[in-house]
């Protein structure tokens, strides 16, 4: 028999374990999640104990990793360079996470690190079946796309990888009926008549997500750089390596580079809002538009390299690059190229990789960007020949621009 102030105490737990409601809607501003209401007397009534009770979305926990968001989301091409990011900031606000993969699983174990145990769920999957997209999407109510390529293999054309795929991901999750959020990622410079048959290719598969899901938000990203990039570290490895970095047609593309992490930021921004950027194309670029040579020379300037700039023209570069084009679908086994050499790269320096003067920004998310400089981009200094600290002063250590 319980005392009058053990039946107060008693309530009182009742009343704080009862679930949170995450405010997860969908474009039409209805909840995606459900309620404390929502779950039969026999569960609300048992939520408090250790007994085993019916799986809900509805959120618990004061926020962080070890609580749960009520977001269920599947990140195809999470084993990306972006992608690790993503789930990394979707686990430790509670979130599950699936992860569909196709590589060996050595690659895609150091996501389980991002999230509590059992929120990071690998699953196998086949970008080309039906049903395998449908059961890694089968449980989530969040779905996020960021497959793509910007290079041709043997086994996957630009068709196939970013209009195909994403296509077929977004026809399943409108017809999975449980889907409040899906974010189609694309790049800076997508157009149907572009000279880059990937731009061409970004550009229908934006058209074909939306006609299959048309709330779906598309992000389209410039350059990317980060830890593990294939922008500065290949200046970077190119300047190490030879006495020259090549650049095409003098360097003179405009581009606007953004840092991985805020691109990250604005996709979880997306998913968690009240539905505002639903249907909605957004043009992600870093604060500064420059000239590819001078990100190259700031390259050399932070890893303190002494190296000349070589300008390859533009008949020079699509002949070099040729060859690889001719071989691609002859030869049987992969053919290794930098990807800033292949011919279709080489063509989307004809025009600027940058954001059009009337799209919707990081600003309409909220996300202020970092630029390019000081500790933004302190990984290039593992490539300084004296050791990190080569080269740098007292005031660089103690005050640095960026962060």
């Amino acid at each position: 028999m319980l005392s009058r102030r053990q039946a107060s105490g008693f309530a009182r737990l009742l009343a704080s374990s009862a679930p949170r409601v995450l405010p997860l809607v969908d474009a039409h501003g209805t909840s995606a999640v459900a309620s404390a209401s929502d779950l039969s007397p026999s569960v609300a009534s048992r939520s408090a104990t250790s007994l085993a009770v019916r799986s809900s979305v509805a959120a618990r926990g004061p926020g962080g990793r070890s609580s749960v968001s009520g977001m269920v989301a599947t990140v195809f091409g999470a084993t990306g360079f972006l992608g690790r990011y993503v789930v990394q900031q979707l686990a430790r606000a509670g979130s599950q996470v699936m992860v569909p993969y196709r590589c060996l699983e050595d690659e895609h174990r150091h996501l389980k690190l991002c999230g509590d145990l059992g929120q990071v769920v690998p699953i196998r999957f086949d970008v080309r079946s039906d049903e395998s997209i449908a059961a890694a999407i089968a449980k989530s109510n969040v779905v996020i796309n960021l497959i793509g390529r910007d290079f041709e293999t043997r086994n996957f054309s630009f068709e196939d990888i970013n209009i195909s795929a994403p296509q077929r991901i977004a026809r399943i999750a409108q017809a999975h009926g449980g889907i409040a959020r899906m974010v189609h990622l694309s790049c800076l410079g997508a157009a149907p008549h572009a000279a880059s048959r990937q731009h061409q290719s970004k550009a229908l598969g934006e058209a074909a997500v939306l006609a299959e899901f048309p709330q779906a938000t598309i992000l389209r990203a410039g350059p990317l750089a980060g830890t593990e990039d294939r922008l500065l570290n290949s200046w970077a490895i190119m300047a190490k390596k030879f006495p020259f970095v090549p650049v095409i047609a003098g360097g003179k593309t405009l581009i606007q580079p953004v840092h991985v992490l805020d691109v990250a930021t604005a996709v979880n921004a997306t998913v968690t809002d009240d539905g505002s950027s639903c249907g909605q194309t957004y043009e992600l670029g870093g604060p500064e538009v420059l000239p590819i040579v001078d990100l190259v020379h700031r390259v050399l300037e932070t890893i303190r390299q002494h190296s000349s700039i070589l300008s390859i023209p533009f008949p020079v570069a699509r002949a070099l690059a040729t060859p690889r084009e001719f071989l691609l679908p002859r030869v049987p086994t992969p053919i290794p190229s930098p990807t800033m050499f292949t011919l279709d790269y080489i063509n989307s320096l004809t025009y600027p990789h940058i954001v059009s003067p009337n799209a919707l920004t990081f600003d309409d998310l909220g996300i202020i960007p970092h630029p390019l400089k000081g500790l933004t981009i302190d990984y290039l200094y593992a490539y300084r020949s004296g050791g990190p600290q080569y080269g740098q002063t007292v005031g660089e250590k103690v005050s640095g621009a960026g962060f």
